[in-house]
């Protein structure tokens, strides 16, 4: 199981039909690797709702690149982080243009909803913002 982690805490995720960029044809909901071409989906951004992008491991950024580079491109759908990011990731997930992320249950257990909330001010929460008080 994992659980999606928003603004707002904690939910079970749903079961979805989910495709993997190879199999994406009419689909709204499609799962990313990190090393994944965004520009595969161009033409397609209008009508997907929901993206994932796997991070294989938390210490593996491409996935950063990826959202950003997709919100440019136009997506306006959900865009979640998928795999094992942590806490400390959130208010950067959040900057780039993820909606959230979904975790795996040992990393929700390991880390509360409350370490991620304790991020989701995000735009306040950056070392800009402080320079600018």
């Amino acid at each position: 199981m994992t659980v999606i982690v928003t603004d707002t805490g904690f939910t079970a995720a749903p079961s979805r039909d989910i495709v993997a960029l190879a199999d994406l044809i009419d689909q709204t909901a499609v799962d990313l690797s990190n090393t994944d071409d965004p520009t595969a989906l161009d033409g397609q951004l209008d009508h997907l709702t929901l993206i994932r992008i796997a991070f294989p491991a938390f210490n593996d950024g491409r996935a950063f690149t990826i959202a950003r580079r997709l919100r440019m491109m136009g997506y306006t759908g959900q865009l979640l982080a998928l795999g094992p990011v942590i806490a400390d990731q959130y208010a950067m997930l959040r900057r780039v243009g993820f909606d959230g992320a979904e975790i795996p249950d040992e990393i929700a257990v390991r880390q509360p909803a409350d370490q991620w909330q304790f991020r989701a001010d995000w735009p306040q929460h950056h070392y800009q913002a402080r320079l600018r008080a």
